[in-house]
């Protein structure tokens, strides 16, 4: 089946299954991971495995992300999440599943949302699972590193800060309150595992929409990857907006290379119908 355009495609389709990613939110000043070839725009990200094991690598996390914080925790919605927000609205949205961890769907008024990296306002102790807000961790870690509030730095992805050549061996993490254990952002990292029970629900969800809408994401990371061979093997009708290449190129029934604000104005058209 082909389609006109997005506004077509959703037009025709009663209850989409979208997937957004990181370019959904670089309107919003929340920088992206890749390049239109679905490369690396900068050094990866620290891994699960690494973060876990490395005294040295969680200095340097916490110190980038003291840095990171102040601006990403600024973030507000733009016109993408307002649009896809709208979708919802209109009733036209079986769920949306963001591999985003900024909360800015929700922020926009989406309600039927599943974060499947987590969230990165929320922060883990490993070894008892109490959470703490990622505002309480940012107190705690100015209070024992003063010195470094007043360094500034260019934004990364998800909070992060671009600290070139900083020495960060002096720089102090603090351990859960409650069982000494070792505190994670409440996010995946490289190299974890989504959790099976948000894979599992989503994929339910799946199985009731007709069609699926990917916005902003090259799919590179299998975990959101796995939902468009799913939609495929059952038949389900993809779109995507991305600017560049996906992994799932060959998968879709329409792609546009626009950024996700053009691609999705056609939804703000028009007001919300009534409650």
């Amino acid at each position: 089946m082909e389609y006109a355009d997005l506004e077509d495609f959703v037009d025709r389709r009663r209850n989409l299954f979208i997937l957004t990613g990181a370019g959904c939110s670089t309107k919003s000043g929340i920088p992206d991971y890749r390049d239109a070839d679905g490369q690396w725009k900068r050094r990866p990200p620290a891994t699960y495995q690494a973060f876990m094991t490395e005294e040295a690598t969680r200095r340097r996390y916490w110190a980038r992300s003291l840095i990171g914080w102040r601006r990403f925790h600024s973030a507000r919605p733009n016109a993408a999440h307002r649009a896809l927000a709208r979708l919802e609205a209109l009733g036209k949205s079986e769920l949306l599943l963001t591999q985003n961890v900024d909360r800015l769907h929700q922020a926009a008024g989406a309600a039927r949302v599943v974060d499947l990296h987590g969230r990165l306002d929320l922060v883990r102790c490993m070894g008892c699972e109490r959470r703490i807000s990622r505002d309480e961790m940012q107190d705690e870690l100015g209070r024992m590193n003063p010195d470094w509030l007043a360094l500034d730095a260019v934004d990364a992805p998800d909070g992060d800060a671009d600290l070139d050549g900083v020495e960060f061996s002096s720089f102090r993490v603090p351990s859960c309150r409650r069982c000494g254990g070792v505190l994670k952002p409440d996010v995946v990292f490289f190299g974890e595992s989504a959790p099976r029970e948000r894979v599992e629900a989503a994929a339910r969800h799946l199985e009731e929409a007709d069609a699926m809408l990917i916005v902003g994401s090259s799919l590179m990371v299998y975990s959101g990857f796995r939902f468009a061979q799913m939609a495929a093997s059952a038949g389900k009708p993809i779109a995507a907006v991305n600017l560049g290449r996906t992994r799932a190129d060959d998968l879709l029934a329409l792609k546009l290379e626009q950024d996700c604000e053009t691609a999705l104005a056609f939804l703000l058209r028009t007001e919300a119908p009534a409650s």
